[in-house]
């Protein structure tokens, strides 16, 4: 098993909470959120912060939209953000029940969007998994589940890898590309809680899942059939999410958080929030453009 430890940090963004990395092939940027700051994020490949748009909602994830803009995951439900930073909601996923956000979101190869909900106290049960469709209307693929969060599918798209955090499980399940829909679990990592608490992830050009560890201070590389093989150790606890991109598409690059940091914590941990990334010597896709559905 190999490790890492030479990371770089590109944005001492000190971020509340740092999420949803997606290397934007048509702006040549990593775009990232700050949850509960409300802001959308674009990072050249350094680190240079290029753009900062404050959306006024908390926000979970950022994913290019097909024909320019992005394609939002808000506290409510999915919007549409244009280049010029205006917000154009495309539907309420929550309805009458109150408390309730959303949270990682991806699009699969054929541009389709999927995004998880969750209970802000964490309420089990509370959440679920959706797909948008025509209309716009959202279709439940999941539910009963407490914190969904990595999302990713395998290079030819006929696995789905998904993690509902509060089980400690990391699981792949079969994936119709041509429905897309969610097939049978496959098989499952389940992850000890005293290595950290699995958040978002991505897959690589191998089919291998790299996923973030929340207070375990390192990302996990896991292979199709469940074997970890490498571990990037990190100078702060909170990490949430990875994705690749920059030159070649081979550079990982690391959201972390200080979310709910004590003092101490924070003056032990000087790093926390910051944007990491390392060539770890694989590549790995570019975020899909989300393509509305006709």
């Amino acid at each position: 098993m190999r490790t890492y430890r030479d990371v770089d940090v590109l944005d001492r963004a000190r971020a509340a909470v740092g999420e949803g990395p997606a290397w934007d092939t048509a702006h040549g940027a990593l775009a990232w959120v700050d949850i509960t700051r409300c802001q959308v994020r674009l990072s050249a490949a350094d680190g240079t912060l290029l753009r900062t748009i404050d959306v006024g909602t908390h926000v979970s994830a950022v994913l290019p939209a097909d024909g320019g803009g992005w394609l939002l995951a808000t506290q409510r439900g999915l919007a549409l953000l244009s280049e010029q930073g205006e917000l154009e909601d495309l539907g309420d996923l929550h309805g009458d029940r109150p408390g309730l956000r959303c949270n990682d979101a991806k699009c699969d190869l054929r541009g389709r969007a999927f995004v998880g909900t969750m209970a802000y106290d964490e309420t089990p049960e509370a959440a679920s998994l959706y797909r948008l469709d025509s209309g716009p209307s959202a279709t439940v693929l999941m539910e009963g589940l407490t914190l969904p969060n990595g999302l990713g599918w395998s290079p030819d798209g006929s696995t789905f890898w998904f993690i509902d955090s509060a089980t400690q499980t990391i699981g792949r399940y079969g994936y119709d590309m041509d429905a897309g829909a969610v097939g049978p679990l496959l098989g499952t990592v389940d992850v000890p809680a005293e290595v950290g608490m699995p958040d978002g992830l991505c897959v690589d050009d191998d089919g291998c899942a790299w996923v973030g560890l929340w207070g375990g201070s390192a990302v996990h590389r896991y292979t199709p059939d469940g074997a970890l093989d490498a571990v990037v150790e990190l100078p702060t606890s909170q990490v949430t999410s990875c994705a690749f991109g920059g030159l070649g598409l081979a550079t990982l690059f690391i959201t972390t958080a200080t979310h709910q940091m004590s003092a101490g914590a924070l003056a032990r941990e000087p790093l926390a929030g910051s944007l990491f990334a390392l060539d770890v010597g694989r590549t790995g896709p570019a975020a899909t453009p989300w393509r509305a559905p006709g």
